[in-house]
């Protein structure tokens, strides 16, 4: 990450509602988070992390306002040609930031190449060997030459302690190594943008520093990540924000040292109390 990138904003999220039937799952989200920072969110089962997190990758559509990532919508185009008629005094409709419009299920696809995820229970390949699972989105999304792909894969295991699994099948790791492969793997397409979705509940406790130490490592290159986890040891040593959510709404953010030390808001102060 060069000067000029830090401190600009990497993620805009605005007013984000998104419901699932007659359950409202986010209920007006507003979030930013600049390159370079890690910003970790925290909050009871059911408050909307996870869903938030999809909505970035556009895995679940909003219902309502927007979200954008390195200055793009994602999911959606912009038409603001009902702004500029109006501008000019020829009529016609729209709101002041223009009408929105789906992408197609191909222009979404390329922007989730710019947006890592990594899931909870990894989701690798149980039928390619490790190399394999980190070369294929490369080849597959972004055309790039095997051979190419197969070297970045190489150096990726290696930056994640595993130059010794290559061949191995998922089968045959560890949940903590696969969930290292998993990492490479999102790497592998050079996103501007990593989100983890509780990348260490699916692990046996003697396993989640292994994890977590890759995951400090990227933070400690300037890599953009919104985390969610329970881990609040973690979020202490590596998060510039640290972000309480409850029943689908962001309670509280701020520095790691204000919202876990300090918290203002009582049910931060009773989340906090029953999981330090």
């Amino acid at each position: 990450m060069s000067d000029a990138d830090a401190g600009r904003t990497m993620v805009d999220i605005k007013a984000v509602h998104k419901s699932f039937g007659t359950l409202e799952v986010l209920r007006g989200i507003d979030l930013e988070v600049r390159t370079g920072e890690v910003t970790v969110v925290l909050g009871p089962s059911g408050s909307g992390k996870s869903t938030l997190l999809r909505t970035i990758n556009h895995l679940e559509k909003v219902d309502s306002g927007w979200i954008s990532v390195d200055g793009s919508l994602v999911g959606y185009r912009r038409d603001n040609r009902a702004t500029a008629r109006r501008a000019s005094g020829k009529g016609g409709g729209g709101g002041r930031a223009g009408k929105l419009y789906e992408l197609s299920e191909r222009e979404v696809l390329k922007q989730r190449t710019q947006i890592g995820f990594v899931f909870q229970n990894f989701n690798l390949f149980p039928h390619l060997t490790v190399l394999e699972n980190i070369a294929e989105a490369p080849v597959s999304a972004l055309k790039r030459p095997r051979k190419d792909a197969l070297d970045r894969a190489r150096r990726l295991l290696d930056r994640v302690g595993l130059a010794d699994k290559a061949g191995a099948y998922p089968k045959q790791l560890s949940g903590g190594q696969q969930q290292r492969v998993a990492i490479a793997r999102a790497l592998a397409l050079e996103p501007k943008l990593l989100l983890f979705d509780e990348p260490t509940s699916a692990l046996d406790p003697e396993l989640v520093g292994e994890v977590l130490d890759v995951i400090k490592d990227l933070a400690l290159q300037g890599t953009t990540m919104i985390v969610v986890t329970h881990e609040i040891g973690f979020a202490r040593e590596v998060a510039d924000t640290v972000v309480f959510m409850d029943e689908g709404r962001i309670v509280e953010q701020g520095a790691p040292g204000d919202v876990l030390d300090a918290p203002r808001h009582d049910r931060t102060k009773a989340f906090l109390s029953k999981v330090l």
